[in-house]
């Protein structure tokens, strides 16, 4: 289930790209098809060792274009262990939301782009995240858990304020916010509650089979309940 469009990105073979804070990988996975030279960081070592594990997997049934490559990278993303401009792409895919001081994440990110790169930024949407939080503290408050709503608005002047340009914006994932409204509702862990089971068996159903009715369903419901926020930017050159 992807949030980035990577068309819009402009991701092109051989870039060399930085997923950060990649949790179990799958905009790293896919931009690796893509044949891209990817860095999936995450501060997590299991996460990451899931994901390098994966990668190898990749390589060995053949699923990447000849002279891709992909890492793992264990760090801070308030210190990045990268030289200035290294990457041409930086995915940031719902990390800033968790971290406290996301306008130094913001600044490490625009650091290690190179100038003309480009960057993806995403984050739970205001509308159905207020929602969440309203229905349920357990949402919010775990350990690690989001911090922050952001507005649309407030995401783009940070961002802008760390140096980068506004290209585009999206939203993805209409189909997602009723599950997670349904699930805040009985109980974020009550995963054995029957509407959620269905629910979570639509979803399934519908990554995995992608059926037209579903995908002009979330086409419909994107603009107006669009689980995530997604920010298209660049680095002026």
């Amino acid at each position: 289930m992807l949030t980035v469009d990577f068309d819009r990105l402009g991701l092109r073979p051989g870039d060399r790209v930085l997923d950060l804070g990649c949790g179990a990988g799958r905009h790293a996975f896919e931009m690796y098809r893509r044949g891209a030279d990817v860095i999936a960081f995450d501060q997590d070592p299991d996460e990451l060792a899931a994901v390098g594990e994966l990668f190898a997997a990749m390589r060995a049934a053949g699923e990447v274009p000849e002279g891709a490559e992909a890492d793992t990278k264990e760090g801070d993303a308030l210190a990045l262990p990268f030289a200035d401009g290294e990457f041409d792409r930086v995915v940031a895919a719902e990390i800033l939301e968790h971290v406290p001081a996301d306008i130094q994440a913001l600044e490490e990110l625009v650091r290690v782009v190179r100038p003309g790169g480009t960057v993806a930024l995403t984050v739970p949407r205001w509308l159905p995240e207020v929602i969440c939080w309203r229905l349920s503290a357990d949402y919010h408050n775990e350990p690690g858990g989001h911090i922050r709503i952001y507005t649309d608005a407030e995401l783009i002047a940070k961002a802008e304020n760390a140096g980068l340009v506004l290209d585009g914006r999206g939203y993805a994932h209409g189909l997602h916010s009723p599950y997670w409204w349904l699930k805040c509702a009985v109980g974020v862990k009550n995963d054995d509650h029957p509407l959620v089971k269905g629910y979570h068996r639509l979803l399934v159903w519908d990554i995995m089979r992608k059926p037209r009715t579903t995908r002009f369903a979330e086409r419909v419901l994107d603009p107006v309940i669009g689980k995530s926020l997604v920010l298209y930017l660049h680095k002026p050159a």
